[in-house]
Formats: structure tokens, C-alpha cells, sequence
């Protein structure tokens, strides 16, 4: 029986439908990993199942007496609490008892009173009835294992640092079912890596949303997209999922173009006139108009981003050299001589945990603080854009034309102007929304705007703090590749080790007490470099993507022969039935049910399933070769 099922669920906010009759079941135990776009959905979808919003058709159930629990994208919560009370919360009532009890004990140790004893003794008893201790054990647990200080007060907080106390508060109560939407933003790795540690071994089901690729790999027993409206279930690893979605593209690809060349086809026999009225072709217009209904039906895949940085003048070889650094605040030792040479062109990773001085390091670095000892030369026509963690530099109340343009309709890319309504629609922001404020984008799409803010910019030395926090998965391999093809210096400070292992080539890494240690490559190769001793290596090795396999070769011209004319009318039917059956085949692998049964029959419908691809794939390649054939006759 599932925890949760979602039967026929739709939703729509604008013209748009972000849910279109989706179905869904999650069962116990299971690992699922919720991608797509940005702006897809996703999120409304999680709020949708903790019952913060309703659909406009559909149900949404969940098991009797089953628990939900969620950590939304934005944290809402604005309370004056201290942060032990903020994740006991989570707790329900003994989550209010245990906050009554440490504050009972804090006053108890500090300053006294006649009837303190007296009450602490009341509490103690009644979290002993409640056996309160162990969920006290596991609040400190997962406050310590989060680096959370639960004395602080939680409006005293950043946005960072309240997902990770909100994020506590849903581990702590060990719902049933855990929602999770981007879990591992602001966390360093330490706590990442705790973080997966802990859900592997979480006895509920998991739903959650991330584009940390590796932290995806180590956890996903199921994939999840929501693509145009649509849920498609993935069974098996990432890898397994991103070879399935090329070749499901390319099909669908292959299909438009010729569902596209039929239809064109037929408009242009219609417009021949006074014959497509006869009565004998009546049937003709009529399927006509419904190839015209299915092709404005039909929702396109959104483009890609388009980034590229703008170029900038050639700083000197010797970007910035660093000898014998040193720096504190107060007692704390936070740099400790530290020496390094950066060269034009080097990729420059810096990893540590949440708080250890990696932005103190960039701010050294930049001549932006002083050094209490040692000194710092930087290299001749520097110019230097800066990547904010934070996104301070975005006004919640400008529009998106101003904050890239600042008030003017143009920008200079690489020597050219172009209007910003252009500019930003390669960023995927449509016409529609250009004027809107920047308060009510989501915050993938506040980071696809903070880059093409960045972008305008002429840099020769890049300082990006946390980029990728947010930024969908197609967004975030195009971000590499422009880092790649970049010509200036990088330095990059991120927690997502797959993004580091392919784009820095070198890595600065804070090993406690001060101390920075500098290794080649990127994370993966500090970590075998250490042997594994100060973080605990997490990323698996990734498949090699698999290339979809060519399906159907071009026949050379010729007037078609009576048996290819007899075969080019039966491969509509022949592929509709193959799809039909494609279909009820991936609806019934879409079903957690269908792992219950035995493991014969599990491999044969996968099975099936495969070699319908394939045939489809020859049937679609044969089409269009008879169709070439057909039109060079």
C-alpha cells in the first residue's frame, strides 16, 4: 500500500498548466529524486503533496495517520525563537515540552529562583513519561551534525543559515514521508555528506528536489521528471535516467519532424482548392483539421540559456601572489601562513566547512581587507566581477530589464549592443515577464538573472561564490562550459563537488586551525591526494554517457516501388500501435506496484519495453527514408 498517491492531479497558474493529469505513487522506503527546469513546477508540486496549496483537479491522498514533513525552497518562518525551539518544533507537542525543559535547565544554571527546581523536576518526569530523552538526543544530534547553535535566535539569522535550522527541524521529526526541496543549498560538504549518510539509512519515504549531481547519485532509487506539465518516472540511477531521456529526445525529435512534414504536406494540398472540397476528400479535410488541433496542442521543450561572458582585456601573467598571510578576529586564527602564486588563466577552487574564512580569503585576495601579517602583490589591469552568494546586489523591487540593464535598453556583449529584452530571453526569461519585479522569481531564476547581470560585465578575474545553488541541472553544464572556455582567472567557491571536479584545475582547501592546503584538480582529486582523511569521499565514479544508437538510414532517391508504397501507408499504424503499447508499458513501470512482483516478470516488461524503442526507432528511420524517397520522385 503507498504512502501517497496523486490520481489525475492538475495545476495551473497563468495559461500554462504546470500539472496535466499526473499520476504518482511514493511507497516506503523509497529514494525519489523530483528534476526538470526551472520554473517546470517542482515545487508547487511538493506543496501541493504537504497540503499547502490544492489542485484544481484531482486528488491528492495520503495514508491514514501518516506524517508529512517538508523543507520548502524559501524559508517563510519569521519567529523570534531560539533555534533549539525552532527545530523541536518539528516535534509537534513534545517538541514544545523539550523547549520548556532546556529553557527550565538554562535558568536553573544561570540565575535561579524559588520555584525553578520544583518546575525542572515537573518537566523531567513528564519527558520521562513521554520518553522525551531520546528525542532530545536527537535534536542535539542533528543541531550538532548542522553545525547549529540552538542558544542563537533565529530572526538573528541569514537566509542560509535559516534553511539549514529549517531543515533540522524537518529531519528531527522523522515523518513518514520527507519532502526535500534543494536540501544541500548553503551546507558545506561535511554536512552534505552527513546529510546523505542520514537519508540512506531513513525508514520513510523521500521525495526530494536537487541539482547537486553527486548527492543525486548516492541517494536516488527512482527518478522523477516533470517536463511540460508531464511526470515521467525513471526507474534505476541517474546515469540510467540521463541515457533514457536522450534517447526518449531523440525519438521524440524524430517524431515531431515527421508528424511536421505530414502536416505540410496537407496544407499544401488544401490550398490546391476546389478538389479538397469534394465529397470524396471530406474525410481528408477532416483529418486536416485534427493534425492542426494536435500540432497547436502540442507543447514545445523550452530552449537553452544561452551564456557567455564578456570579454575583457588581458590582465598581466601574474594575477595575484600571496606570501606568509596571516589573519585573526580576536582569538580566532582564521588565516595562517598562507602562500600562493595565481597565474592568469588558473581555475581555483576553495573548499571548507561554513565559516572557516573562505570569504575572508576572497576579501583578502581582492585587497578589500587588510592582512594583520605578510603581504599580498596583485598583477597590472585587473578587472573583476564578483558572483554574490547572498544576491545583494539584486533590488527585490526592481524590474528584470533594470537590474541588468541599469535603466538603459541596451547592453555591450563582446563588443555588441544588444536590446536587454534580447538578452535576457537567452537567459529564458520570456517578453511577458520583463517587467516584473525580481521578488517574484523563483530562486533558480534569481541566479539565472544574477549571471546575466554578471555577464555584461568586462572580467579578466571571476570570483563566484555558490553559483550553482539553485541553477537546474542543463543551466549548470552550460555554466561549465562557459567556465571552461573562459580565458581569465576563476576563482570558484562551491560545495558541489561534480561542479568543481570539472571545472577548477587546482584547489585551496581550509584544513582547520587556519591553515590552507593547496592541491591539483579538483575535489575528487584533493580527496585521493589526502587518502580520504579530512572529508569523507562521497562521489562515486560516473558512467560514460552512451551515445543513443543510430536508428535508420536515408534510402538514396528513387521512385518508390509498389511494395515500398505499401509500406510507407502501413508505418503510421505499425508505429501507433508500437507507442500505444510503449505507453501502458511505462504506465504500469510507472507504478510502485509494479515492484512488487516477481523479479522474471519485472525483467521482462523492461525488457519489452527496450526492444519497442528500438523498433520504433527502426520504424521512424524507414518512414523517412521512403518519405525522401517519395519527394525527390
Amino acid at each position: 500500500m503507498p504512502l501517497l498517491r496523486l490520481d489525475k492531479v492538475s495545476l495551473a497558474y497563468g495559461h500554462q498548466a504546470l500539472l496535466d493529469a499526473v499520476d504518482l505513487e511514493i511507497r516506503r522506503g523509497e529514494r525519489v529524486c523530483l528534476v526538470g527546469r526551472n520554473g517546470e513546477g517542482k515545487s508547487s508540486l511538493l506543496r501541493l503533496i504537504s497540503g499547502e496549496a490544492q489542485p484544481d483537479d484531482g486528488s491528492v491522498w495520503q495514508r491514514p495517520a501518516s506524517r508529512i514533513a517538508c523543507l520548502a525552497q524559501e524559508v517563510m518562518l519569521d519567529s523570534q525563537d531560539a533555534v533549539f525551539d525552532v527545530v523541536a518544533g518539528g516535534l509537534s507537542g513534545l517538541g514544545r515540552l523539550l523547549s520548556d525543559y532546556h529553557h527550565a535547565a538554562t535558568q536553573l544554571a544561570q540565575s535561579p529562583t524559588p520555584g525553578d527546581l520544583e518546575n525542572l523536576a515537573d518537566l523531567q518526569h513528564r519527558l520521562e513519561a513521554a520518553d522525551g530523552w531520546q528525542l532530545e538526543q536527537r535534536v542535539e544530534t542533528v543541531l550538532s551534525r548542522l553545525r547549529l547553535e540552538g542558544a542563537a535566535g533565529f530572526h538573528t539569522l541569514s537566509g542560509g543559515w535559516r534553511r539549514r535550522v529549517m531543515l533540522a527541524r524537518a529531519l528531527v521529526s522523522e515523518p513518514d514521508v520527507l519532502l526535500l526541496d534543494e536540501p544541500t543549498n548553503h551546507l558545506d560538504i561535511e554536512a552534505i555528506a552527513w546529510l546523505e549518510d542520514f537519508l540512506r539509512e531513513y525508514p520513510g519515504a523521500l521525495l526530494f528536489i536537487s541539482h547537486d549531481r553527486a548527492f543525486v547519485r548516492q541517494l536516488a532509487t527512482r527518478i522523477i521528471e516533470l517536463d511540460r506539465g508531464q511526470l515521467t518516472s525513471w526507474p534505476g540511477d541517474y546515469d540510467a535516467y540521463l541515457q533514457g531521456k536522450a534517447e526518449q529526445l531523440e525519438v521524440e525529435a524524430r517524431h515531431a519532424a515527421l508528424f511536421d512534414r505530414k502536416l505540410s504536406r496537407e496544407e499544401a494540398w488544401i490550398r490546391q482548392g476546389i478538389k479538397a472540397r469534394r465529397t470524396r476528400n471530406e474525410g481528408r479535410v477532416r483529418a486536416l483539421r485534427e493534425l492542426r488541433e494536435q500540432r497547436r496542442r502540442r507543447r514545445e521543450r523550452g530552449g537553452r540559456a544561452k551564456l557567455q561572458l564578456e570579454d575583457s582585456a588581458v590582465s598581466g601573467k601574474r594575477v595575484i601572489e600571496a606570501e606568509g598571510i596571516n589573519k585573526r578576529f580576536g582569538e580566532q586564527v582564521v588565516i595562517r601562513d598562507f602562500s600562493a602564486t595565481i597565474l592568469r588563466g588558473d581555475r581555483i577552487g576553495i573548499i571548507g566547512p561554513n565559516g572557516a574564512g573562505k570569504s575572508t580569503l576572497i576579501r583578502l585576495l581582492l585587497g578589500e581587507l587588510p592582512p594583520d601579517s605578510g603581504r599580498i602583490l596583485r598583477g597590472t589591469k585587473l578587472q573583476v566581477a564578483y558572483f554574490d552568494q547572498q544576491r545583494e546586489s539584486l533590488d527585490p523591487n526592481a524590474t528584470l530589464m533594470d537590474s541588468v540593464g541599469d535603466g538603459s535598453c541596451q547592453v555591450t556583449i563582446s563588443g555588441h549592443s544588444q536590446h536587454v529584452a534580447g538578452y535576457l530571453q537567452d537567459f529564458l526569461f520570456p517578453p511577458e515577464r520583463l517587467q516584473s519585479p525580481v521578488s517574484t522569481l523563483s530562486g533558480g531564476e534569481r541566479n539565472r538573472l544574477l549571471l546575466a547581470r554578471l555577464f555584461t560585465r568586462p572580467a579578466n578575474l571571476l570570483v563566484m561564490d555558490e553559483p550553482t545553488n539553485d541553477l537546474d541541472v542543463e543551466t549548470l553544464e552550460l555554466l561549465e562550459g562557459v567556465l571552461l572556455d573562459y580565458r581569465g582567472t576563476l576563482l570558484l567557491v562551491s560545495h558541489d563537488r561534480e561542479f568543481l571536479d570539472n571545472v577548477v584545475t587546482s584547489t585551496l582547501v581550509f584544513e582547520g586551525e587556519g591553515r590552507i592546503g593547496e592541491y591539483i584538480g579538483g575535489y575528487s582529486d584533493w580527496q585521493r591526494q589526502t587518502a580520504g582523511e579530512r572529508l569523507p569521499a562521497t562521489r562515486r565514479e560516473t558512467k560514460p554517457a552512451v551515445a543513443p544508437a543510430a536508428i535508420g538510414r536515408r534510402a538514396p532517391a528513387g521512385k518508390l516501388s509498389y511494395k515500398d508504397q505499401r509500406e510507407l501507408e502501413a508505418l503510421p499504424a505499425r508505429i501507433e500501435s508500437l507507442e500505444t503499447e510503449q505507453s501502458q508499458l511505462q504506465a504500469t513501470v510507472n507504478t510502485a506496484a509494479f515492484y512488487q512482483q516477481s523479479q522474471d516478470e519485472i525483467t521482462a516488461t523492461l525488457s519489452r519495453l527496450e526492444r519497442i524503442a528500438g523498433e520504433l526507432g527502426e520504424c521512424y528511420g524507414r518512414w523517412e527514408a521512403l518519405e525522401a524517397m517519395m519527394s525527390a520522385e
